[in-house]
């Protein structure tokens, strides 16, 4: 079986360069062998998160199939003010159940690099044991997209991201996967059926 990989794109702008780059670079990662799906937060809008309310909504719940199908996902999001977009964060909140065990990567669009938000991010997946590439890669709009077209410069670094999920994130997985057949003390007993 291929390994699976789900880019989330959490900008509500039409035409926003964090999801052309994401839809970039999923197109890469099927070059490394990979399945994919993009999930554009602005098309599947997810209501505001609560806790106290029912979450079984269809809208919800092919989200949550396509986060539970994923063996990693690609996190991209614009910086707004130093950090993710309300659309990622709601996003997090939904899922954070279904990360652990999978590996990450994550995208910005940012003028400033988009440090922060990266390791916003990166600190919600850690909270909910999933594993993080330990780079990201961020996208300047004016330097980045020229009448059309990808910088190539932007494109190897996407390219590099696609490659390092798919052969790292499947080594991590599968050991993962099989640590929840094995009876050791692994980070993978607690979530043991």
């Amino acid at each position: 079986m291929a390994f699976r990989v789900l880019g989330i794109g959490s900008s509500l702008r039409d035409n926003a360069s964090s999801t052309t780059a994401l839809s970039i670079t999923l197109d890469l990662a099927r070059k490394y062998g990979a399945d994919t799906r993009l999930l554009d937060l602005k098309q599947n809008k997810l209501p505001l998160y609560d806790p106290s309310e029912n979450q079984s909504s269809l809208g919800i719940k092919k989200i949550k199939d396509d986060v539970v199908w994923a063996d990693a996902l690609i996190l991209s999001t614009p910086d707004y003010h130093g950090s993710m977009s309300g659309a990622m964060k709601n996003f997090l909140d939904y899922f954070w159940a279904e990360f652990a065990g999978k590996t990450f990567g994550y995208l910005c669009a940012s003028h400033e690099k988009g440090l922060t938000a990266m390791d916003q991010m990166r600190t919600a997946v850690r909270q909910c044991y999933g594993w993080s590439m330990p780079y990201g890669v961020s996208i300047n709009d004016s330097e980045d997209f020229t009448d059309g077209k990808i910088n190539p410069k932007l494109e190897s670094r996407l390219d590099m991201l696609a490659r390092d999920l798919v052969v790292y994130g499947d080594l991590l997985r599968q050991q993962f996967v099989r640590d929840l057949d094995d009876s050791a003390n692994t980070f993978a007993s607690r979530y043991r059926k």
